[in-house]
């Protein structure tokens, strides 16, 4: 299965602390600090291509050229389980701005419904990467999407640790120019729309409300 906006980031220390994630026996306390340690992992590759330039720095003992990003990033979790991505990415780039978009997924109709949405005021300028563990159905997903469109958002990625089929191919629809980087493809949604195999409800088992 192909699909031209997914980006897996294959790396053993990933595949190992995800192996931990997906298991049931992981409590939230380990589950919410491997998931952070595979964010800042997944940081590095995510920001590979990020543009740079130079800036003159003095050493201890002279001036050299050295570079800087050449653009702000801003890191936007979808609420709630987005937030402990946020943080390992954060480790990584620490001068990032942060937005939030609050989102849930209704469970009869299955579709996102927006309660909250606080974004930097120039993210047209920045580098977007919108935040959540799990892209699912998608609906979420491309919603957040949207809104930082609306917003003035343009270089957008989407960063999530486990991705279904349906999500992938549902952004690709709506967000073809819109790279999915994530650590996993899993096989299908059941009929709650739950990934399988999965890692259950990151939200509750990161914040031990199951």
């Amino acid at each position: 299965m192909e699909f031209r906006n997914l980006r897996i980031i294959d790396h053993p220390l990933i595949r190992q602390k995800l192996y931990f994630l997906r298991s049931k026996e992981t409590g939230s306390v380990n589950f919410r600090s491997m998931l952070n340690e595979v964010a800042a992992l997944m940081a590095y590759e995510v920001t590979r291509t990020l543009p740079v330039k130079e800036k003159e720095v003095d050493t201890p003992l002279e001036k050299t050229t050295g570079h800087v990003l050449a653009c702000p990033v801003t890191l936007i979790p979808i609420l709630r389980a987005g937030l402990a991505m946020c943080d390992g990415i954060m480790a990584v780039i620490p001068n990032a701005r942060v937005g939030h978009i609050g989102l849930y997924r209704d469970h009869k109709t299955l579709r996102p419904v927006q309660y909250y949405l606080k974004l930097p005021s120039d993210i047209a300028e920045s580098e977007i990467f919108i935040i959540d563990p799990m892209l699912a159905t998608g609906g979420s997903a491309a919603a957040a999407i949207d809104l930082v469109k609306e917003h003035g958002g343009a270089s957008i990625s989407f960063i999530c640790l486990v991705a279904a089929p349906e999500g992938v191919r549902l952004l690709e629809e709506r967000h073809p120019e819109v790279p999915v980087y994530a650590a996993a493809l899993d096989r299908q949604l059941n009929n709650r729309a739950y990934i399988l195999p999965g890692l259950g409800d990151a939200g509750d088992r990161l914040y031990g409300t199951q």
